[in-house]
């Protein structure tokens, strides 16, 4: 008898793809403490970093939503996901950067 035929089964919660209706988009609990970042840097460093951490909120929220393919991530999608999670709507590069990041992370 294999092993897993042993084990008891647990009913899974449902997701989004197998809920019979939408599941609601699961909003930050509380904000992370923010720290100071690293002085001396160059000014293009800072607004790199912030546009990547810009970039993987909403290609987390975007995937708690549903959106699992960068050809669903629209801008429209992605800046109506931005208003949904609170952050400033981001420009067409932050828009290409989720959808970059949505496609590398499979």
């Amino acid at each position: 008898m294999p092993a897993a035929a042993l084990k008891p089964t647990r009913k899974a919660l449902p997701t989004q793809s197998t809920a019979k209706h939408p599941v609601l988009l699961d909003l930050p609990y509380a904000p992370l403490e923010k720290r100071a970042l690293p002085p001396g840097r160059p000014r293009e460093w800072y607004i790199t970093h912030n546009r990547r951490l810009k970039a993987m909120r909403l290609a987390i929220a975007l995937l708690d939503s549903g959106v699992y393919m960068p050809n669903q991530a629209r801008d429209e999608t992605i800046r109506d996901t931005a208003e949904t999670i609170g952050v400033h709507p981001p420009s067409t590069t932050t828009c290409h950067m989720v959808r970059a990041l949505m496609r590398y992370s499979r």
